[in-house]
């Protein structure tokens, strides 16, 4: 017989982390509609005159959505265009820095020594012609 006191006081635990409490209606939501009085507006149906405002509401927020999205697409393009931007001017100075390199007197020597192409060592003159002469 104690068994079945012990099980009975178990199931009342049970039954009773199981059942929800009730908040009477004082959930935030209710709070609202019994404020606002949501229900009388619609007692005679839809209100119709308040139509185009409610539809002019929706399309400001439609409008300030989208225009939200383009900006933020506008500004990972943009951080995309920079960051483009960035890599090719590190291209740019690494290569501009081997021409430099590669167009030194020196090396142009060096280079074409393959070819059997020596350096001259007269120094280069001017040839001046005189208006008439030619």
């Amino acid at each position: 017989m104690s068994e079945n006191k012990i099980r009975t006081e178990a199931e009342r635990a049970n039954e009773m982390r199981i059942k929800p409490e009730k908040n009477n209606g004082k959930s935030a939501f209710s709070g609202m509609e019994k404020r606002l009085k949501l229900e009388s507006y619609f007692e005679e149906g839809f209100p119709v005159q308040y139509l185009p405002k409610i539809l002019f509401v929706v399309a400001l927020g439609l409008l300030y959505i989208s225009n939200t999205h383009y900006a933020d697409k506008t500004t990972r393009a943009i951080e995309k265009a920079q960051s483009e931007v960035e890599d090719l001017r590190a291209d740019f100075t690494t290569l501009k820095a081997d021409v430099m390199f590669a167009s030194k007197q020196s090396e142009v020597a060096r280079r074409v020594k393959s070819i059997g192409l020596e350096e001259s060592l007269k120094p280069p003159f001017k040839v001046v012609v005189k208006k008439g002469e030619y």
